[in-house]
This record gives structure tokens, sequence and C-alpha cells, in this order.
């Protein structure tokens, strides 16, 4: 069954799910099995925005790369210099988006 249809809505309306909790870690920062905990904490959440993105019309190499870009993105984000260049690139989009 697809998303939308589990949720009652149209393939074009904006589905907003019940939100799936994430569990908190169990392990410490430095333990070696930390970073598996932590992708089989948002595996399911990762897995049900997929699939909700492809019940949207969304192709699945599409969804993947954006993803990827995204994570790609957040993780050079974290260092400011960086950051701030993203931060004023996003402000040069936003203001075109308004011309």
């Amino acid at each position: 069954m697809a998303y939308h249809q589990r949720w009652n809505q149209t393939p074009d309306a904006e589905v907003t799910a019940p939100a799936m909790p994430i569990p908190k870690p169990h392990h410490p920062r430095t333990h070696p099995e930390r970073f598996d905990s932590c992708q089989l904490a948002i595996e399911d959440k990762l897995i049900e925005l997929i699939g909700h993105a492809s019940d949207m019309g969304w192709h699945r190499d599409e969804i993947l790369s954006a993803i990827i870009a995204i994570a790609d993105n957040l993780s050079l984000a974290r260092r400011d210099d960086i950051a701030l260049a993203i931060e004023t690139q996003l402000s040069k989009l936003m203001k075109k988006k308004d011309i």
C-alpha cells in the first residue's frame, strides 16, 4: 500500500506522518559500537522518508542522491568558514527567489 494511501491523502497532498521516535544512544561517544547503533537507530526513519518521497513521485535514485548531497553539505557546514559561505549562498538564492 502506498504511503499516501495509508494516510488517506492524495498523491499531490502534503502528508505529515506520525512521529517515529529515534532511540537514544546506549553507548558512550567513544564506544566502538556507537556508530553502528546510530545507523540502526536512524535507519527506519530514513527508510520511511525514502518511501514517503517515492510515494510523492520522486524516483529512488533522486531521493538517495539528494540525501547524500544533504549529508555532505551538513558535514561541510561543521566548519565555521564553510557554514558562513553556505549561509551567504542560501541568502543569495532566497533573494533571487523573491525577485
